[in-house]
């Protein structure tokens, strides 16, 4: 068969035929009386496993090389194209991410594009002050997405705070950018997803912070439950009075409760799920009752007048010498 008609049947251009035989990958077992390539049906064998192992990413000398030493095994070469393979996916998710950013921001002209990438590569410095400092440069208009990947990845407590205060004043949908840090198997990163959503002063962050008092996590739920209690919302109640009961940012959480103790469709629900923690442990009765003093005067007198009956001696104290502190005030 001529090279026209193999290259017809195989779909491989007549250059690169011959640029096959002069590397000797694959060499037309004979010639025509007038000199042409005439190619047997193994040399078009060979031309479909060169393509074959094309499309595996091999190089045209690693093809040579599979194809003359049978002895050639396999694994270790396709272990190293899937590593090349790996690292090049990298780059490109890499450079999609830093397209989608600047296309964010929608650039008027390429002086933007350059600005944005500045930025970007401030963000990526291995330096911490240097990543604090690009986030707070007076020029720095960092896209939402951007910034959010970036306080998901961020163990540097001062740059984390600097990215969440620019992520609160991005006029994007910013929570949108950070809720898939909540799903996150790394409990760090769910971690920052919840201290940045709650910086965020909108419905949707309230959204997101509402599932996220269901985390697996204590801290998660507990930063969720501040955070929501602090906006007035009911859902928090629950998480509150265990942080009391549990005896971690238990201060916090009496601050939060006292405050939503004063809306009357919500003091109820309260005195209900803090009369209903009461245990048999003196310690956790005690901080209940020093979380009751948050409360509005009224329902905390009510409370600690009951509490003041406690069987332990300190518990029963505290409550008489707050309600006695409050009675005055």
């Amino acid at each position: 068969m001529l090279i026209g008609e193999v290259a017809r049947r195989s779909g491989v251009s007549t250059r690169m035929l011959r640029h096959y035989d002069a590397l000797g990958l694959v060499r037309p077992t004979g010639r025509t009386v007038g000199g042409y390539r005439e190619y047997s049906d193994a040399d078009i064998r060979r031309i479909f496993h060169v393509e074959s192992l094309r499309t595996l990413g091999l190089s045209l000398r690693q093809i040579g090389r599979v194809l003359d030493d049978p002895e050639f095994a396999p694994a270790a070469l396709i272990g190293d194209l899937i590593d090349a393979t790996e690292r090049r996916l990298a780059r490109e998710r890499e450079l999609l991410k830093r397209l989608k950013a600047v296309d964010a921001t929608e650039p008027t002209g390429w002086e933007d594009v350059l600005r944005i990438v500045e930025l970007l590569h401030g963000l990526a410095s291995p330096d911490a002050a240097r990543r604090q400092q690009a986030v707070l440069a007076p020029a720095a208009d960092m896209p939402a997405p951007a910034l959010a990947e970036a306080i998901l990845t961020e163990s540097d407590l001062n740059v984390a705070g600097a990215l969440r205060w620019a992520l609160a004043r991005a006029d994007h949908d910013v929570a949108a950018s950070l809720a898939p840090g909540l799903e996150s198997a790394d409990v760090q990163v769910r971690r920052r997803a919840v201290l940045a959503l709650a910086e965020i002063p909108d419905d949707r962050a309230s959204v997101f912070l509402t599932a996220a008092l269901k985390d697996g996590d204590a801290a998660v739920r507990r930063h969720a439950a501040l955070a929501l209690g602090s906006r007035g919302r009911p859902e928090a109640v629950p998480v509150l009075v265990r942080m009391v009961v549990e005896g971690t940012n238990d201060v916090e959480a009496a601050e939060v409760l006292g405050a939503l103790a004063a809306d009357p469709a919500q003091s109820d629900r309260i005195k209900h799920a803090l009369t209903a923690a009461s245990t048999k442990d003196p310690e956790v009765r005690l901080r209940l009752v020093q979380a009751l003093a948050e409360l509005p005067t009224p329902l905390a007198l009510e409370l600690l007048h009951l509490a003041a009956q406690d069987e332990d001696p300190t518990v029963a104290r505290t409550a008489a010498a707050l309600a006695g502190l409050l009675e005055r005030d």
